[in-house]
Order: C-alpha cells, then sequence, then structure tokens
C-alpha cells in the first residue's frame, strides 16, 4: 500500500496512458477488412473475426504469426506487407473506418484540465499511430507516445517504464486505460494502476481476472475513478 501523504500526492504530476485500438478509436471493421483482404492475396481462408480482435493490442507482426500458426516466417513477413498495404490503401480511398469511441475527447479535454499528463501505449508503430492522431486532430495533445515497433510489445512493461521515464511520474501516480489483458498485465508488470475498459475487444471478467484494478463502463467515469485510484494508492 502506498504511504505517500495527501498533500505530497495532490503536487505529483500524474500520468494518464491510454491504449488505441479498442479503447480510444473503434477501428475494429478497418482491423477486420484489412486482415482478411491479406489472407486472401495470399490465397488463405480469412482468419475468423473474433480470433482476429482478440489479439489486437499485440506486435503486428505476432498478430499475424498468432492468426497463421501453420505458415512460414517468410509468409508471416508476406501476410504482414500485405495488410499493412492494404491499411495505407482504404486510408487513401477514404475506406478507412476509426471514430472515436464516444466521450473519448471529451474525457481527455476533462483530463488535460484536470492537470493529468496524458500518453499513449499502443501495439500501433509509430507511423500509423501518428496518422491516426491526426485523423482526429489529436497529434500534440499527447506528451509521450509508445509504440511497438521501438519498444517491446504488450505485456512487457517497457513502454509504460519509457513513458514514465518521459514524463517525470512513477508507478503510483500512473494509470493504464485499456481493453485487452495485454494492457491490464502491462500495467501490472509495471506497478501502475490498470483500468479496463467495458467496451473493447476483451471481455469484462477476463480483465478483471489479469488484475484490472478498476473498469468503466463510460468514458464520463475515467475521471472519478483516476482520482479514487490515485487517493487510495496501489493495494
Amino acid at each position: 500500500m502506498d504511504q505517500t501523504a495527501p498533500s505530497s500526492r495532490a503536487t505529483s504530476l500524474r500520468l494518464a496512458v491510454f491504449d488505441v485500438d479498442g479503447t480510444l478509436i473503434d477501428s475494429q471493421n478497418s482491423i477486420v477488412s484489412a486482415m482478411g483482404h491479406a489472407w486472401q492475396s495470399h490465397g488463405l481462408m480469412p482468419p475468423e473475426r473474433a480470433a482476429a480482435l482478440r489479439l489486437v493490442g499485440l506486435p503486428l507482426a505476432e498478430v499475424i504469426a498468432g492468426l497463421a500458426p501453420d505458415e512460414t516466417p517468410e509468409r508471416w513477413e508476406s501476410l504482414r506487407t500485405s495488410y499493412s498495404t492494404e491499411w495505407g490503401r482504404m486510408r487513401e480511398e477514404g475506406r478507412l473506418s476509426e471514430p472515436l469511441f464516444p466521450g473519448a475527447l471529451t474525457v481527455l479535454d476533462d483530463l488535460d484540465r484536470a492537470g493529468w499528463l496524458l500518453g499513449v501505449a499502443t501495439g500501433k508503430s509509430r507511423r500509423g499511430l501518428d496518422l491516426a492522431l491526426a485523423g482526429h486532430d489529436l497529434a500534440g495533445r499527447f506528451v509521450t507516445l509508445q509504440t511497438s515497433d521501438v519498444s517491446a510489445g504488450k505485456p512487457n512493461p517497457e513502454m509504460l517504464t519509457k513513458a514514465m521515464a518521459e514524463t517525470g511520474t512513477t508507478p503510483a501516480f500512473t494509470a493504464m486505460i485499456g481493453d485487452t489483458t495485454y494492457d491490464i498485465q502491462m500495467a501490472r508488470n509495471a506497478g501502475t494502476y490498470a483500468i479496463g475498459v467495458s467496451w473493447g475487444y476483451h471481455d469484462v471478467s477476463e480483465l478483471r481476472a489479469a488484475g484490472a484494478h478498476a473498469i468503466i463502463d463510460d468514458f464520463a467515469d475515467l475521471p472519478r475513478t483516476l482520482a479514487g485510484l490515485i487517493e487510495g494508492g496501489i493495494p
């Protein structure tokens, strides 16, 4: 149990780190579409929707390998390239669907006004993340951007430890907000708070079993949940 004095807790830097796909952005239809195109272009039966979405959040290379376990590493790389190419084509042609989840922008504004530092930790590449944020006019909103092409993927804690190092925060004042067990496990491995969202790609029961400190059903609940966890200290 954290024993930091209340006055110290009130003045310490606080960091809220968000997952992207399934937490901030609803990209599931585009992910499934691009994955199906990649598989079909190689003469393979597209993976089932639920199987594809279950792996969202991991680095793309791991997703590909997990969905095509019987293929060779060379084939995995070809599938990855095909997926990325199709994703770029969908963006260029205006077919890419990546809406923000309801309430996301409002809660980012609220946390910013309340003095929270905001960050991202995602399985996306940095290029993909930059494009996604720019598409929602969120470029510059986050003070730390952690991606799986420059850090170990979830549930390894490296992205969170880097985020804390960049912002000068500590685990006792940092929370990871995500929709998968990979997010929750990463947070627990880093010693930070782990907040699950109920609208993403893993069931709430799985998020709880993975060690989530709290689950929210609406973005509007996040500021209050974060404040309560920080005041109470990590159990």
